[in-house]
């Protein structure tokens, strides 16, 4: 069964493993019909999840209008986030950006599909750079005042936007971002330059979208699984089948052989094991895809398997950081004396 963690700084309990629901619908020409999308979310309640993440632009709203059906009778015993940000009609530029307009549509609208009358959490989906992030955080902290949203987060956007958000909350006396999603996998390590640690300095949680590396790090690459279609076309494009990104595939695959789990296991494990505050999210359009995935609570990574993970992705940090960690700088930043002095 699923274990819970608190959410970021706040009080709430989350399943350790989010259920993503971008899978569930079919106005995309993709994905998964009501009946197996509720079978999905059948499963992963089974197993104890609670978590759900969904968003207003998925499938144009199908997918929340899923989830709302699947919700009846059981709503107070799940934690449902949503987002807004995306335009939902792109003859109308005000259904786009995080302004206060759409951000007050967005909620009314998401309530109607998802059958309910309050948004356990809601994200951010995407920076606008046109809005400030003043009137961002304003506005959010006055659905959560209204009562029709109990926390807020924030996805895809840079840490000092992040960061700069949650100090004028916290200055404010306004509700601040309990939690950060991006995308993050063994595939994808770039964030430990700076939303992580920012993350982690805001007690913020991290929600790990894409674990999977869109699937190459279930072994379908490097196990002889599927060659041909429209996600590989899109991982090529964008590097995800490279010589390097299959290398740390195969390392995914050789720990999950001496482990005797799958490889989607092993590279759901690994970003959980990045940290109390990771929680990856996980997407399925089958009852035996969310089955495996969840398999990934009961898998504990040794050190040297860990270890070896680590050095096949590990990803150069760039300037400052790997200037700051430089001897001769760390000689002069923290005297010659730093082997004897015990740092916290």
């Amino acid at each position: 069964m699923l274990r819970y963690r608190l959410l970021g700084p706040s009080g709430l309990r989350v399943s350790e493993i989010c259920l993503g629901t971008m899978s569930f619908g079919t106005q995309w020409g993709f994905g998964a019909e009501e009946k197996e999308s509720h079978a999905v979310l059948d499963a992963y309640r089974e197993a104890g999840g609670n978590f759900l993440d969904t968003a207003n632009k998925y499938h144009g709203g199908e997918t929340e209008e899923i989830v709302g059906r699947w919700m009846q009778g059981k709503r107070h015993e799940l934690v449902c986030a949503t987002k807004y940000t995306l335009a939902m009609n792109h003859a109308d530029p005000n259904t786009a950006g995080n302004h206060r307009k759409n951000l007050v549509r967005s909620v009314e609208e998401s309530l109607k599909r998802l059958r309910t009358d309050y948004i356990d959490l809601l994200w951010v989906h995407a920076w606008d750079e046109y809005t400030p992030f003043q009137e961002t955080m304003r506005a959010l902290d006055d659905v959560v005042r209204s009562g029709k949203v109990l926390y807020v987060g924030v996805s895809d956007t840079p840490a000092w936007v992040v960061s700069a958000s949650n100090v004028l909350a916290e200055l404010r006396g306004w509700s601040s971002y309990v939690g950060l999603q991006i995308e993050y996998s063994l595939l994808q390590r770039t964030p430990e330059r700076e939303l992580l640690p920012m993350a982690a300095h805001q007690g913020m949680s991290v929600l790990a979208w894409g674990p999977l590396g869109a699937g190459v790090l279930t072994g379908k690459y490097t196990r002889g699984g599927e060659n041909d279609s429209l996600r590989q076309q899109g991982n090529e494009a964008r590097g995800r089948t490279s010589e390097a990104s299959l290398a740390i595939a195969r390392a995914v695959d050789e720990v999950a052989d001496e482990l005797g789990v799958t490889s989607a296991q092993v590279a759901t494990a690994w970003v959980s094991a990045q940290g109390y505050g990771m929680i990856p999210i996980v997407g399925a359009r089958k009852v035996s895809q969310i089955t495996d995935t969840l398999g990934a609570s009961e898998v504990e990574l040794s050190e040297a398997q860990l270890a070896k993970l680590d050095e096949v992705s590990r990803v150069e940090l760039g300037f400052p950081h790997d200037f700051l960690r430089s001897d001769g700088v760390l000689d002069l930043v923290r005297s010659e004396q730093r082997g004897r002095i015990d740092g916290r």
